[in-house]
């Protein structure tokens, strides 16, 4: 239940500078009074703000403002809700809007709209219509249960049997399946790119498996080739390597040598051959020893030993260079020979280098063969099962959002007005019926009402005539509209949901009442419990006057409105 507890506002309409404070739970009865203009109404204008940031008539925010003043327009409301404390305070010109629980400030980190859903939907559990259904009965801009479309009766009637929630859990699941409907519009495409990459990849292991045979004949034909030129070339360097054998040992070095000695004995000889005819030279030139100057002795023995021995290293020349010309001519055959083994040695070479590439190409051909295109093929066929499995997955991930949407559609059948709700509603429809017909006898209004779950009303008289809420006098609906709005709140008060002590009546005794209607309502006021703290605004005081517990005036003073209990 939320029992209000005090009001405050300055500078708000006809309110100045100085603070107004109404305390609602000083008396049961109140009766407020004052003329036309002295700021009666601004109490319930200064309520509704606080609580709604929108007043109880249709004044627009910038003409709240005092307009002497024009400044720090300020509204302060106070109320409990069970051992919790709260107050709401509300400013205009500086803007001001702070929710305080147990003098704690509730976080206002969230934009002001979400901040008032916060205080209407976790607080007060009451919104706008509502409060104007279940606390007030006015007659200036209000609008009366009955000339309320069915959608904002509904919302009232919602309001007051606390069953807003479905309401509010179909919102949440409309938003869930709307979610749902993209997931499984995803998983659709996705499903439907699965089936593409799976085309894709058979086609692909299909190409691979045709590519892999064909190369693989291509390839071993390659191979097949490889190895009759590798025995060719085995082959042939059999018979090199045989031919090679026949030479033999080849000794170049002995040969060289052998050489270099007869050249070196060669040159010894024809040294020696110069000194000899020097010295036939000699004798045959002087007869006379240059040094003693003494005749040469023996000198015809002297010349012919020169001679004989000149003639000895000639015949020694001659046999030195048929044997010079005999080593050169064996070693040209051994160069030819050399030049022969060389070559053969070098074919054998290149055969060898052949055969060691054809091999490591074979061999590289054998390992595609084997494995590269195999593991092409395994790769593909891997990659082909995830896709499979991925779609088989999404398939199965499809089936539960189809089966949670479908699910949800059910709730949702049953979250709609005509589901759950309306169930609820049509249970609580005949306590309403007879609460609102009680009120009406009560004041004196013979006549049946019904509501039926669709909200609207059957009104028959006693004899059975039908008739509809429009066709009825002022104060016969002035006495309808107090029926509804003491049921909402026997109502509220039996589900506890916007139940309040809070009960403000502006200007009802003002307007189409008769005296009997009068009287009759006062009872019903009289009947209300301890717990109900009633503001009765009026400019008829001289009639009302001494009715009520107490008494509150409003006077215009300075252009200001001044409170006076």
């Amino acid at each position: 239940m939320i029992v209000f507890k005090t009001l405050r506002y300055k500078n708000f309409l006809s309110s100045g500078n100085t603070f107004t404070d109404v305390d609602f739970t000083k008396a049961k009865s109140t009766l407020v009074v004052g003329h036309n203009g002295a700021g009666k109404s601004t109490m319930l204008d200064a309520l509704s703000f606080g609580l709604f940031g929108k007043p109880h008539r249709k004044i627009s925010k910038a003409q709240l403002v005092n307009s002497i003043n024009q400044k720090q327009a300020l509204v302060e409301v106070e109320f409990t809700i069970g051992q919790s404390h709260f107050k709401l305070v509300r400013g205009i010109k500086p803007n001001i809007f702070e929710i305080w629980k147990d003098n704690k400030m509730i976080n206002q980190s969230s934009h002001a709209t979400e901040y008032q859903k916060i205080l209407e939907q976790n607080i007060l559990k009451l919104n706008h219509k509502s409060f104007h259904q279940v606390v007030v009965l006015g007659s200036s801009s209000f609008i009366p249960f009955m000339q309320l479309n069915a959608g904002h009766r509904r919302d009232v009637i919602e309001d007051l049997l606390d069953i807003n929630i479905f309401s509010k859990m179909n919102v949440i699941l409309k938003e869930k399946n709307s979610i749902l409907r993209d997931k499984a519009s995803t998983i659709v495409n996705n499903i439907e790119l699965c089936k593409t990459k799976i085309e894709q990849h058979s086609k692909y292991i299909r190409d691979i498996a045709a590519l892999t045979t064909e190369n693989k004949k291509k390839y071993e034909k390659q191979i097949q080739n490889a190895d009759l030129k590798i025995k060719k070339l085995q082959e042939n360097n059999n018979i090199l390597t045989n031919e090679l054998d026949a030479f033999g040992d080849i000794d170049l070095t002995s040969l060289q040598n052998k050489k270099n000695d007869v050249i070196t004995y060669r040159a010894e000889q024809k040294q020696e051959l110069r000194i000899v005819a020097k010295r036939g030279l000699f004798l045959q030139s002087n007869d006379d020893c240059p040094t003693c100057e003494q005749p040469i002795q023996n000198k015809d023995k002297l010349v012919f030993d020169t001679k004989n021995q000149a003639y000895q290293i000639e015949s020694t020349l001659k046999l030195i260079e048929s044997s010079y010309s005999e080593v050169e001519a064996e070693m040209q055959k051994l160069q030819e020979t050399i030049a022969i083994v060389n070559g053969k040695t070098s074919t054998i070479n290149s055969n060898n280098r052949e055969i060691q590439s054809l091999n490591q190409s074979n061999n590289d051909l054998r390992s595609y063969l084997n494995e590269e295109v195999s593991t092409d093929l395994n790769v593909a066929r891997k990659e082909l099962e995830d896709i499979t499995n991925d779609k088989e997955d999404l398939i199965e991930e499809k089936l539960k959002v189809t089966e949670q949407i479908n699910y949800n559609g059910v709730i949702a059948e049953m979250l709609r007005d005509t589901g759950i709700k309306t169930k609820i509603i049509k249970q609580y429809l005949p306590a309403i019926n007879k609460l609102v017909n009680q009120h009406l006898q009560v004041l004196d209004f013979f006549v049946s009402f019904d509501l039926d779950e669709s909200f609207q009303e059957t009104i028959r008289s006693r004899f059975r005539d039908d008739f509809t809420y429009e066709s009825f006098s002022e104060g016969e609906k002035q006495r309808i509209d107090l029926s509804l709005l003491f049921t909402w709140r026997q109502i509220a008060k039996m589900k506890n949901s916007v139940s309040t002590n809070l009960l403000i009546l502006d200007e009802t005794f003002d307007s189409s009442l008769d005296h009997d209607g009068v009287e009759n309502l006062l009872k019903i006021l009289n009947t209300l419990g301890e717990d109900t703290n009633t503001f009765i605004i009026s400019h008829k005081g001289d009639i009302l006057d001494g009715k009520f517990d107490a008494k509150i005036e409003f006077v215009k003073e300075r252009n200001f409105s001044k409170m006076k209990v």
